[in-house]
């Protein structure tokens, strides 16, 4: 009985002792309760740093693509003949991303944080080795396409690879196939099939092969479902094998892929043959050497960060998106190529831009309605919580 006395008398000592902390408290306020600290808001900043990235590689992509294409249209029209050569430097900028995998792997091994399990080496090699192979046959059309079509032309057909985008995407990586990007993909490829049929109206201040209309038009269509099909086992390989989406990540799947492509397309240069007519190329080139040496290595320098742009955006996003910010530079092209090449902006071509512009907007509004909904469902979930 004595021992319950005591320790009732404990309980109350301490009860008082935490009210009169609680009184000295409230004194202190003017008899209110102190305000809350405000929160940190961890998840703002990061989705402003999203979007910080997202923007950058936006930006290289657009920019990249179009300088790219203006500069393989330039070496075509002063000159320049080798399909081979224009094939090696969409991939050959691959040195430029040695100093950032050094400084990341520099970074890496000065951290305490213990890496995360990696793949099977020969895993990752057979990943990279594999996109590297796919990656240079895509580029090789696509040097035959920039060949035989004039710039406009081919910019507008290149547009369709969101739809073969969309259905990959479908299938490999597990897109929502709604109405709204039905509507884009069939709006998308009618506009490269309406540039397909209009084909006798391509005048044009460019040196375009006669003839050779048809043959540009299915390989810049073939390359654009490659390309598509590209981005999509990149983002399958983001998200089940390395399961990370880091610049470091990014960084070394563009390195070791587009090293494996630039190998296969140097290989395809001296078995073609084309090698033995480089000196020759460059001293027929129209601006002279130094414009020739010039040309193709801002050629590879634009494609390298179009490139990095493009894997960035995979892993930040998705191989759609990639695929249709890659399509906003379809406006961009034509516009260049009337502006600096001559190329003639008739109907066909503005109506098939226009309905190109139109899809796009399309898909955009699709996920602009998709990121609403899930808003919604999460404000919905917080207050249900609350």
């Amino acid at each position: 009985m004595g021992e319950a006395g005591e320790i009732q008398l404990q309980i109350a000592g301490i009860r008082g002792h935490e009210g009169g902390d609680d009184h000295v408290q409230r004194a202190g306020n003017g008899g209110a309760c102190p305000p809350p600290a405000a929160a940190p808001r961890p998840a703002l900043s990061k989705r402003l740093a999203w979007w910080a990235v997202v923007l950058v590689n936006v930006v290289f992509v657009l920019a990249g693509q179009s300088v790219a294409t203006l500069l393989g249209r330039i070496y075509y029209d002063q000159g320049g003949k080798s399909l081979w050569m224009q094939t090696v430097v969409q991939s050959c900028g691959t040195p430029l991303a040695i100093p950032l995998l050094l400084y990341f792997r520099a970074r890496k091994s000065s951290s305490s944080v213990a890496p995360a399990a990696r793949p099977p080496l020969a895993k990752l090699a057979a990943i990279y080795a594999g996109l590297g192979f796919l990656l240079a046959g895509d580029n090789l059309m696509y040097s035959y396409g920039l060949l035989y079509l004039p710039m406009s032309t081919y910019s507008i057909i290149c547009a369709s690879q969101v739809s073969f985008n969309a259905v990959f995407s479908y299938f490999l990586n597990k897109e929502k196939f709604r109405a709204l990007i039905l509507n884009s993909v069939v709006l998308l490829t009618f506009s490269a099939a309406l540039v397909g049929v209009s084909h006798g109206s391509d005048g044009s201040g460019s040196d375009i092969p006669k003839g050779k209309f048809p043959a540009g038009f299915a390989l810049t269509l073939s390359a654009s479902a490659l390309f598509s099909l590209i981005l999509s086992l990149m983002q399958l390989t983001f998200e089940e094998v390395l399961k990370s989406d880091t610049l470091p990540t990014v960084l070394e799947m563009q390195f070791w892929s587009n090293t494996a492509a630039a190998c296969v397309s140097v290989a395809g240069l001296f078995a073609s043959g084309e090698w033995r007519g480089i000196a020759g190329e460059m001293a027929a080139y129209r601006k002279g050497e130094v414009a020739y040496a010039m040309t193709l290595a801002w050629t590879a320098v634009s494609w390298q960060l179009c490139t990095m742009g493009l894997m960035g955006l995979v892993a930040a996003v998705s191989s759609l998106f990639t695929n249709v910010i890659s399509t906003v530079g379809t406006p961009l092209s034509p516009v260049i190529a009337v502006i600096f090449l001559g190329d003639r902006m008739d109907g066909v071509k503005l109506l098939a831009m226009l309905i190109a512009v139109w899809g796009l907007l399309s898909y955009v509004y699709q996920h602009y309605l998709d990121d609403r909904a899930k808003e919604e469902q999460l404000q919905a979930g917080k207050i249900s919580a609350e």
